[in-house]
């Protein structure tokens, strides 16, 4: 039972639909103060089209809506407040929570449509580092949520195993390299190599010209430059395999650039039998002067292909292999010129889907403030840092409750589970400050918090000996509880935002919420030892397990019932 819906469906018909039901809903919130109600809704945006001051339109409104959850509503200037029925709305709150579990605010406006959400995309040959996790996280999380929406999810992981690094490595490898060390330590010895070179080439400007040829004997397939690269690729793969499985997270596609190699060709020459490529300084562009952007490079004057070739190409692939209704990137903010170029030459290309492909962009992880660069090797390793995560989550489990079962196994989900909550807790665009004395934090905004919480309202339940096909539920009025009932009953709200917007930012500070109002709960009621309404109390704390562990399982989180 969505209350907020109809809420919005009396304000709309009290308007003679002057707003659609859906606009209402956008406009309506929470009221600053308890004491002005749980829902308001303000009238300003109407003075202009029904002509009358914001608050007469509001007592209008307020004066005709009537319906048995709502016990009061009434005009506050321009706000049109409503006081829900505690007792009634809580009540069927709850009872549409322990029916549905799992699948409460599953939505179905996806309509099994396709998305593609390209995300991770981690270069081969170099440590899988902090800088990769934002892409990797936000991506695996948009994908949980768009299948909570509805939407059939393709999850791609566009690797970077292509490009003139692979001429600069190989020729680090041939100058420096020591097939014994790469076989025994093949990621670091592979990045100390990528890092020698850019050192050298600093020093000995010939090494950048080496580079160059050497990634051209490799796109015109030179046995031993393939060799090599595929070693490379190969070895690359199995530590990302590693990380992957710490974290979780799986995709359906690992075509990287490499896989459109033999398909560029005739991308390159239909963008031509249109009229669109013109040369410029010997390179092969599409200019995009009327959308007052630089040129797109299509091929170098040597004949080399860019990113954006293989991009173009590659939602080619896509299209005709998924039939996608969205294609979604989840790549970094520095990319936006790229994919705004990509996306333009699509249409130009007479593409109408083009305007269905989304680059979801998002901030740095900064170390001191700066950017970490794999090339100047300033780069945290990701592994290094779940591993210590793990490790201190277990130092924790050892202190405080030694006895618990399964303690690696829930180390794991909580070392693992700081690290992807630090990071979806903070709005995607915003930059993130690499400090791995806040993200392993056991209190406050973190992931260990939530869990914890969850852990605690099952230990409640395992007291209680909680009987879920219990129904004898009454209403919940006292306000220690309503507190807890108006989040509860925002989740479906809250999967809808986050997903309208590619912001699990929304859902990570909504679980806080949750979870802060329910240890406040906890803290002020008896929940198992006062008088009347027990099964009411343990229909609260379950229907907050759920939403808990479902909020979790969205962001790419493990919910542990003991900590």
């Amino acid at each position: 039972m969505n209350f907020l819906s109809i809420y919005a469906e009396q304000i709309t018909d009290s308007l003679n639909e002057a707003l659609t039901s859906k606009d209402v809903i956008q406009l309506i919130e929470k009221p600053k103060y308890d004491d002005q109600g749980d829902l308001a809704f303000p009238c300003f945006i109407l003075a202009k089209q029904l002509r009358k001051p914001p608050a007469q339109i509001a007592k209008e409104i307020a004066n005709k809506i009537v319906h048995p959850f709502f016990e009061k509503v009434e005009a506050n200037g321009p706000y049109v407040n409503c006081f829900l029925n505690k007792a009634l709305v809580s009540k069927e709150t709850l009872q549409l929570i322990l029916k549905e579990e799992n699948n409460y605010a599953t939505h179905s406006f996806g309509e099994n449509k396709t998305i593609t959400i390209d995300f991770s995309s981690p270069n081969i040959a170099k440590p899988f580092s902090m800088g990769h996790l934002r892409s990797t996280v936000i991506g695996n999380s948009l994908t949980q949520i768009a299948e909570k929406c509805g939407y059939n999810v393709i999850r791609i992981n566009h690797l970077g195993d292509w490009g003139t690094q692979f001429g600069k490595l190989i020729t680090a490898y041939k100058l420096w390299g020591n097939e014994e060390k790469v076989m025994e330590q093949p990621i670091k010895e592979l990045l100390s190599l990528y890092v020698k070179f850019h050192e050298e080439a600093e020093l000995d400007s010939t090494l950048e010209n080496e580079g160059r040829k050497w990634f051209k004997r490799l796109e015109e397939g030179d046995k031993e430059a393939l060799s090599l690269w595929k070693w490379f690729r190969d070895e690359s793969l199995q530590e990302f395999t590693k990380i992957y499985s710490l974290l979780d997270v799986h995709f359906d596609s690992y075509n990287g650039e490499a896989f459109y190699n033999d398909k560029m060709e005739n991308t390159i020459q239909f963008i031509n039998k249109m009229g669109l490529l013109t040369q410029s300084d010997g390179a092969h562009v599409v200019e995009l002067k009327e959308f007052d952007l630089p040129p797109c490079l299509i091929m170098k004057k040597d004949g080399a292909t860019l990113y954006a070739t293989r991009d173009l190409t590659a939602a080619l692939y896509r299209k005709e292999t998924y039939h996608f209704n969205k294609a979604l990137y989840v790549v970094g903010q520095e990319q936006s010129l790229h994919f705004n170029q990509v996306f333009l030459v699509l249409k130009k290309m007479g593409y109408d889907w083009a305007k269905k492909m989304i680059h979801i962009p998002f901030g740095f992880i900064l170390k001191d403030g700066k950017k970490m660069s794999t090339r100047k090797g300033k780069v945290v390793l990701l592994e290094e840092v779940i591993e210590e995560a793990i490790q201190l989550a277990r130092k924790s489990i050892e202190d405080k409750n030694p006895n618990l079962l399964n303690k690696e196994e829930v180390a794991r989900q909580v070392g693992v589970g700081a690290i992807i909550f630090h990071d979806l807790k903070n709005e995607r665009q915003n930059n993130i400050e690499f400090s791995l004395e806040d993200m392993l934090k056991f209190e406050g905004t973190t992931g260990p918090y939530v869990q914890y919480t969850h852990a605690r309202a099952c230990s409640i339940l395992r007291k209680a000996k909680y009987d879920r096909h219990c129904t004898d539920i009454s209403g919940l009025n006292d306000d220690h509880s309503w507190s807890v009932v108006k989040l509860l009953m925002q989740f479906p709200n809250i999967i809808e935002k986050s997903f309208v917007q590619y912001e699990p930012s929304q859902i990570a500070k909504y679980l806080l919420d949750v979870a802060k109002e329910f240890n406040k709960y906890y803290s002020h009621v008896k929940v198992l030892s006062d008088e009347g309404n027990l099964q009411s109390r343990l229909a609260l704390v379950k229907s907050t397990t759920i939403i808990l562990k479902e909020g979790l399982r969205l962001l790419g989180l493990q919910a542990p019932d003991e900590m």
